[in-house]
This record gives C-alpha cells, structure tokens and sequence, in this order.
C-alpha cells in the first residue's frame, strides 16, 4: 500500500478535529498514513514515528499541517528522500504553505489525479570549518546565518567568493539565503526580492556599520564563505532559524549549492506573485 507521511504543527487545536478524518479519507483513497510523533500526540488512528525516520517509511507523499517552519524542519528532512510535499496554511503568514485548510481535500483529489505540477526548490549546503576542520555540515531551504550573541554589540566577518575577498566589516551577522529565502528574514534586512527560478544567493549583511555596504547576488554555482573575525561575547550559526551551532573567533562557514533540492506540489502557475501580494502587500499604494 502507497504511504502517505503527514507532518503536524504543535499546540495546534484544530488538529484533533483534522487528523482523524486525513487519515480516514487517506485510507479510503488506498493509501496508508504514517504521523511524526507530534501528529500522533493528536491521535493514535495511525502509527507514529520520529520525524527523522520518516524518510524510512518510503512515502510517496509528504503532507505538512503548519506554517512555514514546519514546512522548512520537514523540508531538510525530506530533501535527501526526494519525496514531494503538499503544504497546508495552519500558521500566520503561510508565504510557503499556500494550500489553505479549507482546500485540503480538492487539492488532494487533484494531486490523486495527478493535475499538480512539482515546483523545485534550490537549498543551500553549509559547512562549519575550525582550524582546517570541518566540524558538521546542514542544508537550509531558505537561509544560513552567522550572527553575533545576545549582547547588543557588533562582530567583526569577512565574506569571500570563490576564494577571493569581498569585503571585511562590523555588523550584526551576515545572511547567505537562497531565492526561496530571499522573502524571509534576508527581505527583514532589506535584500532583495528573488524569484524562486533564478539560479542565484543573496549574500546580506545584518546592519552594518558601513552606510555604503548592500545585499549582493551572486551566481548560484558559487563558493563563499563567511568567516568570524572577532565578536564580544558568541557568535552563532542559523539554519532556517531552527537549527543552531556556537561559532568561535576564526571559524568559517563555507557555504554552496546542495544537491538537494525540495519539490513542493503545486496547482497553479502564479502562486509566487500571489503570494507577495497577498501576505507581503508588494505592489500596493
């Protein structure tokens, strides 16, 4: 039987309601559902697993009940199993999750029919460097980051490309993000707006002390590297603002293009636009 994995949202209420009745409609479609153990908080009509072993269940579908942090932590878990997903809007503003709950269900019956087309996202591979080390790596949908510590003083980085030097300055941090990412906390820090098909990173320092440094796109096949040259207290490294690793003076993220990509299930053509115009206001007077 064809398995369905379903990634819920915490704390959400209306999920004691929705669940029950998924995993029915799932079934009598025939397929088998399989929860992440915050869905199976929700209900015990179906088994529930870690969701970092959700990928061992081999589903053909991943359906995500949540905002787009839910979408992101399953997203970097799906992405080496290739595994396409359906997100569904349960959070605030829900620029990724554009399928509405009250949709869910058409959309699944298109999906069925296969009237969906898979909107391939790019992620960004980062590795964490220490005197010639590699200490761990990640894969972000939308942005990594490095950053100062909780004391309101500025950090000393320097940015390289390919090898060759950008640009050493003080500032708050420094956001590398792809295309999917440039919507979210790089747009915060006045980056600029990518579609998701262009092949490009956005590199953009968090308030700098330079009136004259701005956000800068580079080719999406690039190298850089952001390096901790000094800060007050800790530096931090930022995987989709969920994962997160304390840097020292000298440590260097190195960061490039992962052969991973995520595939959202999509149904239309013009959600992107739609999306900046009704959860960013873009365009309007």
């Amino acid at each position: 039987m064809t398995r369905v994995a379903i990634v819920a949202k915490p704390n959400r209420e209306e999920l004691k309601q929705l669940l029950p009745e998924l995993i029915a409609w799932l079934r009598q479609h025939g397929y088998e559902p399989v929860l992440d153990c915050e869905g199976g908080s929700y209900t015990a009509a179906a088994p529930a697993v870690d969701r970092a072993e959700l990928p061992l269940q081999a589903p053909q579908l991943v359906i995500v009940l949540g905002g787009d942090g839910t979408l992101l932590a399953a997203a970097r878990i799906f992405a080496t199993a290739d595994t396409p997903i359906l997100s569904v809007n349960l959070g605030f503003l829900g620029f990724l999750t554009e399928v509405r709950l009250g949709d869910l269900y058409a959309t699944l019956e298109n999906w069925c029919a296969g009237c969906h087309t898979l909107d391939e996202r790019a992620m960004l591979h980062a590795a964490l460097w220490r005197q010639g080390v590699e200490l761990a790596s990640f894969d972000a949908l939308n942005e990594v980051v490095v950053s100062k510590g909780d004391i309101a003083r500025m950090g000393d980085f320097a940015v390289e490309l390919d090898g060759k030097s950008v640009a050493s300055f003080r500032a708050d941090g420094v956001i590398v993000s792809t295309p999917t990412g440039s919507t979210a906390y790089t747009l915060a820090a006045n980056g600029p707006i990518l579609t998701p098909d262009v092949d490009a990173m956005v590199v953009t320092p968090i308030c700098p002390h330079l009136l004259t440094l701005r956000p800068i796109v580079v080719r999406g096949d690039a190298s850089l590297t952001v390096r901790v040259e000094g800060v007050p207290d800790v530096a931090l490294l930022t995987i989709d603002g969920q994962q997160k690793v304390e840097l020292r003076r000298g440590d260097e993220m190195r960061c490039c293009r992962s052969s991973h990509t995520v595939k959202l299930v999509r149904l239309g053509d013009s959600g992107f636009f739609d999306a900046l115009r009704s959860k960013l206001s873009w365009g309007e007077q």
